[in-house]
């Protein structure tokens, strides 16, 4: 589900690990930082599953990564929606899910932008996935203490400074 496992370079911050590793191959940090929890759930069966939220550089792209243990659609029939804390929600927000079916990713720069920074303080975050072929998953995650994973998940691939707000 992770794409790393917790070695002695990782540092906890809140509900997050943060993975200061060196990559393997080419001696860079590896900068990422992710937070599990247990209880996700499925409209299609009953059960509990495990879910984990990852901020990364992939390619040298910032990227949020949501992984479940079971299937939560196809990028053609699935709409993803989350709120932090008691902000306004989200719905219908620009992602894809992943060839396998249990990953969403978000990488659009506005998408990304927008919840990396109602992620930022905030203590709790519930996701909820829609699919005509899956039914809809949903999680709450812990996210406290996300400033320094955010800070570490995107030193090597800083997002965007967000646009500025024109005066009227």
């Amino acid at each position: 589900m992770l794409t790393g496992c917790v070695t002695q370079s990782a540092v906890r911050s809140g509900s997050w690990v943060i993975d200061q590793s060196p990559d393997r191959i080419t001696g860079a940090p590896v900068g990422g930082a992710y937070t599990m929890a247990w209880g996700a759930t499925n409209s299609a069966n009953p059960s509990l599953y495990m879910a984990s939220l990852q901020l990364t550089c992939f390619e040298n792209r910032p990227i949020a990564k949501i992984a479940f243990q079971i299937k939560i659609g196809s990028d053609r029939n699935t709409s993803f929606g989350y709120r932090f804390d008691d902000k306004p929600g989200h719905d219908a927000v620009e992602s894809r899910v992943l060839l396998g079916s249990k990953v969403l990713v978000i990488e659009d720069t506005a998408a990304l932008r927008q919840f990396v920074d109602e992620l930022g303080g905030s203590a709790k975050l519930f996701v909820r996935i829609r699919s005509l072929n899956a039914g809809t998953t949903a999680v709450e995650l812990h996210v406290d203490g996300s400033g320094p994973a955010i800070e570490a998940a995107y030193a090597a691939c800083p997002l965007p400074p967000a646009p500025a707000r024109q005066s009227a």
